[in-house]
């Protein structure tokens, strides 16, 4: 366990290897962000006009529009974030290449795979309300079996982005393709995403002590160094997340390069990559 653990951790540090020299790769998870809240306010209005945040209790008209525009959130929720990450991916391929990419690149390489990414983007919506509308009708036990359903489908998913920038597949061979890659990487996989997890977590904790100790200082001693030492924390928060999406990004995108075009990304070690691979 802890050999797999430090070829995860391996992964991430030859990942950040990709970031520090690419750091405009950053601006896409933030450009992400922005746009999802953009998407929560379009569609919030509309909710919360036809009371559907109330659920069908005014009739089965409301319940049906309010399902109607869940899907909708759903699907541009999910179209931003693949999207987005796409972008990330399309980068960090070109740098795994030996090349130098660019924002635009990034942009221009997610936007013509748009078709792929909206159809993925109703595939998962569509997985996405199943679940929920299960989980709501479902007691305890049925929570936790969704709830595993949930993290199967999760991990089924893991290549889907480099599987669609890549191959260019359809959702449903796009979904058996990244399942294919997920057994063949499943632990690195796995223990690359928890370490990048308890990174970000430990990270956040110290962010979060920053933000307490401006909070106590502006309570106790100096209002304007408080405060400036709690944007500081804030802004931590900020990079940790958008550090921890790309990595992640970069990290699914290597693995996709080796298991899946047998292509040893620049930045990467190849007997780390043997090792992963090693049955």
């Amino acid at each position: 366990m802890f050999r797999r653990m430090g070829q995860g951790i391996e992964l991430i540090k030859q990942s950040a290897r990709v970031l520090a020299l690419d750091k405009e790769l950053l601006l896409f998870p933030l450009l992400s962000g922005i746009a999802c809240l953009l998407v929560v306010a379009v569609f919030a209005a509309p909710l919360w006009l036809t009371g559907a945040f109330s659920g069908s209790s005014e009739g089965d008209g409301v319940g049906i529009l309010g399902y109607l525009l869940g899907f909708g959130y759903y699907v541009m929720t999910y179209f931003v974030i693949t999207f987005f990450n796409a972008a990330i991916v399309e980068c960090a391929i070109i740098r795994f290449r030996g090349g130098d990419p660019t924002v635009s690149d990034g942009l221009r390489g997610a936007g013509s795979r748009v078709p792929q990414i909206f159809s993925w983007a109703l595939v998962a919506a569509t997985v996405g309300m199943i679940l929920r509308a299960i989980e709501e009708r479902a007691g305890f036990i049925g929570r936790i079996v969704v709830g595993l359903m949930g993290l199967a489908w999760s991990a089924a998913t893991f290549f889907i982005v480099p599987v669609l920038v890549m191959e260019r597949l359809g959702p449903i061979d796009a979904v058996k393709r990244s399942t294919e890659l997920v057994r063949d990487t499943w632990a690195e996989s796995l223990t690359a995403h928890t370490g990048i997890g308890i990174i970000a977590g430990l990270s956040y904790v110290l962010a979060v002590f920053i933000i307490i100790g401006g909070g106590a200082i502006t309570a106790a001693v100096n209002t304007t160094l408080g405060v400036t030492i709690i944007g500081v924390g804030v802004l931590a928060c900020i990079l940790i997340a958008l550090c921890a999406s790309t990595v992640q990004a970069i990290v699914t995108g290597a693995l996709y390069m080796y298991a899946g075009q047998g292509v040893v990304p620049d930045q990467f070690e190849r007997d780390t990559l043997e090792r992963v691979f090693t049955r």
